[in-house]
């Protein structure tokens, strides 16, 4: 039963790179459409915003309507038509953005698709889960986070290669042949038992609203919105003060990316002991790495050094950010980590904005800077949410245990 959960992961990396595969593109993309690349990583917040809003409302509704029955209409036949049909609306959405004439119509190619990650992933890690059963969920869920890492990860790295080499047409074209592909292989994805329904909407509500729920809330969107004020623009960093050529923008994060690679199996550790510690220490990292990156970008080793912990610090803090939601609220760990995707994508578009607006204003050198001090602010936070009890139990606990964590493990306790 690997087969489907191979296919799932293959699948959510396509749907995960359709979001992030235009950071690495902006440079190009400006020129091209000639806009400012601040305007163009407006189309970054669009995403990040539409994820944000909509995902945790539109994932329930999806569920609710299709249900834990196996039925022709509902249960596993009807997730697998879900997976199919986001896959399909991402392969149109991507063909549109390498046709797109100006970022008008470019803004609403990248509209369409940000409105089934949410519910691609929470369907498709209960798919997998239900595929190799209760007992063997870390596993499902393990090889579920290859597509989410690599997506992270080397997604970014190999689009901005492509656009360099054929533009960056070309990198939205060949994604949407990827999603097309892989719509057709996941029509022949065997059903699965459908997961018990989740908590009540009501229970949700209630818990959504606890006190120590939003502080969680907060964090993740004050983590993400530091990681993505520099993040969004590190393309068009590395060409104007690293000295880079596109090719070798394009090399160097893919190397940011293998950072990375380390920075989640150090953030999967640290994490076990203590989510809000692990935030504070990897936080810290991060804002220096960040503070001293303009100052290394002259000389290449010591960018390349300072962008080596960057890429360690902000990949670890993807897992502790939600793992930490989920701690948070451990009698519905699925809706924590909902929280955390909204909080996260609400990060990611107010730092794309903000860095606009750095660049436009004191200059892309003061990036990090910016960056940094936001960081720093998310990490006093963590400090001061250090000793808060996690938010009460609800009567019914959800068995989507996990579903969209990257961790291969059910979180551990707070």
């Amino acid at each position: 039963m690997l087969l489907p959960i191979l296919l799932l992961a293959a699948a959510g990396f396509t749907v995960l790179t359709t979001e992030f595969l235009i950071v690495g593109l902006l440079p190009g993309l400006a020129r091209d459409l000639h806009v400012s690349v601040a305007q163009a990583g407006l189309l970054v917040s669009l995403f990040a915003f539409t994820v944000a809003v909509t995902g945790p409302l539109l994932t329930a509704r999806v569920a609710a309507h299709i249900g834990p029955h196996t039925g022709p209409h509902t249960g596993p036949h009807a997730r697998r038509r879900v997976f199919v049909v986001i896959l399909v609306l991402t392969a149109l959405s991507n063909a549109l953005a390498a046709m797109a004439p100006n970022l008008g119509v470019l803004a609403i190619a990248r509209l369409v698709p940000a409105l089934g990650v949410a519910v691609f992933w929470s369907l498709a890690c209960e798919t997998a889960v239900a595929a190799l059963g209760a007992a063997r969920a870390g596993r499902a869920l393990s090889i579920m986070a290859y597509g989410m890492v690599g997506a992270t990860v080397f997604g970014i790295p190999l689009g901005t290669l492509i656009g360099d080499a054929f533009g960056w047409r070309t990198a939205f074209g060949v994604l949407a042949a990827l999603a097309l592909v892989k719509a057709l292989l996941l029509t022949r994805l065997p059903p699965t038992a459908a997961p018990t329904p989740p908590l009540p909407f009501a229970a949700q509500l209630r818990l959504a609203r606890q006190p120590a729920i939003l502080g969680h809330v907060a964090l993740s969107v004050l983590s993400f919105t530091g990681m993505f004020i520099a993040y969004t623009y590190l393309a068009d960093f590395l060409e104007r003060l690293g000295g880079l050529s596109g090719p070798t923008v394009g090399w160097t994060l893919m190397a940011f990316g293998a950072m990375g690679l380390v920075g989640n199996h150090f953030g999967g550790r640290l994490v076990d002991r203590s989510a809000l510690r692990a935030t504070l220490v990897f936080s810290g990292w991060l804002a220096l790495s960040l503070a001293l990156v303009a100052w290394a970008a002259p000389w290449t080793p010591a960018l390349f050094a300072v962008l080596a912990v960057w890429g360690i610090a902000q990949s670890a803090l993807f897992i502790v950010n939600n793992v930490r939601l989920m701690q948070a609220a451990p009698s519905a760990q699925a809706l924590g980590s909902a929280l955390n995707i909204s909080g996260a994508n609400a990060g990611i578009g107010i730092g794309a904005i903000l860095g606009g607006r750095v660049i436009d204003g004191p200059g892309i050198a003061w990036i990090g800077v910016a960056a940094a001090v936001v960081v720093a602010g998310s990490a006093v936070l963590a400090w001061r949410l250090l000793g808060r009890p996690t938010a009460p139990a609800v009567n019914r606990r959800s068995r989507r245990d996990a579903c969209d964590s990257p961790q291969a493990s059910p979180p551990p306790r707070a």
